[in-house]
């Protein structure tokens, strides 16, 4: 399999992609493919763009330090094999087709093989090059793919929408959910600080949270049975508890959650007491250990969790590492079954190389009305913008804003988590 995890993909995209944009001349660039839809692993990254003089965008390009490799290089494009051995292939192409061409390439292949068979019922026909009429043999290229949706008679598909699960159908009706936007993101549900495994104290974490414009954010350091270092017991919650509520003080107009990721032990149960977890804002339990369990036993243990009064949110459900751990096995209708029955949420972690839910588990707790939660799992303060990640897989899974809880206002999410 040569696709690889969209988080050794990412930097890639963004360095070339900054890099490009100091090009004197090129003017629209966007990433197209596997990236674009946002699908947690990717073959090729495909990169399109206009410029004033191609050819001197192409050769910009080639000449990138990452470049180990150039494969093919012509006027309007060109391949190259990076360090890490991705390969990038850039087009530069005329800007009244880069609409069509940035459709085409975006994908998914399926999503565009139904678009072609929708098509060809209208008379039309379809290439990267835009919209042909089959009779008169007319054809039309379009700058944007608003344009290119609406010749179609739909609504414009969002691109982590396009893998011909539906969304065809009801573009067509006008019907497409509004799926969630950063925008609508009020607070981060899972961050870390020094007190655990952080690298920021509760301040700066608190202090770049409100830079971001939230109202809200849950400092959730680990337990101590997870085994690192100063890992959270009854004694430095409390200690933290002090500090959280002179933070407030210091930055009004900013909620601090007092929280813990509190570790799932191999029976099921928790290495904090009851009592504990029930003085906190929001409790967040995850599983780090004995991750090799059978099935059964794994479900029996996460069961076990979500019938724990004290728990709000089961952190990272299928434990995965994106090219590094495969998810823990388990019965995925049971455990979302006790979570629903519960009235538990479930965690979008949106750490880049975790991305846990997927898209299609977080359709199924969706469809389920359970409520998602996203947190950034933030050990440093520059992973607070991973929310941007946790928002893209929302949208991949169809999730609008009221399917996700960190969209509440402080006190509405308050009374959700029953700490009001």
């Amino acid at each position: 399999d040569t696709r690889i995890p969209i988080a050794d993909a990412l930097p890639v995209v963004e360095e070339i992609l900054g890099w490009m944009q100091c090009t004197p001349g090129v003017h629209q660039l966007e990433v197209a493919g596997s990236v674009r839809r946002f699908r947690d692993t990717v073959g090729d990254v495909d990169i399109l763009g206009t410029a004033d003089r191609p050819g001197q965008a192409v050769a910009h390009f080639v000449e990138l330090d990452l470049v180990r490799e150039v494969i093919a290089q012509g006027d309007t494009k060109a391949t190259i094999l990076t360090d890490t051995g991705i390969q990038v292939d850039l087009r530069i192409v005329p800007p009244p087709q880069f609409g069509s061409l940035l459709q085409y390439f975006t994908g998914s292949r399926e999503h565009n093989i139904a678009l072609r068979e929708h098509a060809r019922g209208l008379g039309l026909s379809l290439s990267e090059y835009g919209i042909t009429e089959i009779a008169s043999g007319q054809a039309t290229s379009y700058e944007d793919e608003n344009a290119f949706y609406a010749r179609l008679g739909m609504q414009f598909i969002p691109p982590e929408m396009r893998e011909n699960r539906g969304e065809i159908q009801l573009a067509l009706k006008g019907r497409l959910p509004v799926v969630l936007e950063q925008g609508d993101i009020r607070g981060d549900l899972h961050v870390h600080t020094v007190w655990s495994d952080g690298q920021a104290s509760v301040y700066e974490m608190a202090r770049a949270a409100r830079e971001r414009g939230y109202e809200y954010i849950a400092v959730t350091d680990h337990s101590v049975g997870l085994g690192v270092v100063s890992g959270m017991d009854a004694d430095k919650l409390e200690k933290q508890r002090v500090e959280i509520e002179e933070t407030m003080r210091r930055l009004p107009g900013l909620r601090i959650l007092r929280g813990v990721e509190v570790n799932i032990r191999a029976d099921g149960s928790l290495d904090l007491p009851d009592e504990v977890l029930a003085g906190l804002d929001i409790v967040i339990a995850g599983v780090h250990g004995a991750m090799n369990q059978s099935a059964d036993r794994m479900t029996a243990r996460l069961v076990r969790v979500l019938e724990n009064p004290h728990v709000d949110v089961l952190a990272h459900p299928s434990g995965r590492l994106l090219g590094k751990r495969d998810p823990v096995q388990m019965d995925v209708s049971a455990v979302f079954r006790a979570a629903r029955d519960n009235g538990k949420m479930l965690e979008m972690n949106a750490m880049i190389d975790r991305l846990d839910l997927t898209d299609r588990a977080a359709a199924a707790a969706r469809d389920m009305g359970i409520p998602i939660a996203i947190g950034t799992d933030a050990h440093a303060l520059h992973h607070l913008d991973y929310m941007q990640y946790g928002v893209r897989l929302a949208r991949r899974a169809w999730c609008e804003k009221a399917h996700i809880v960190n969209t509440l206002p402080a006190p509405a999410l308050l009374e959700r988590l029953g700490r009001v």
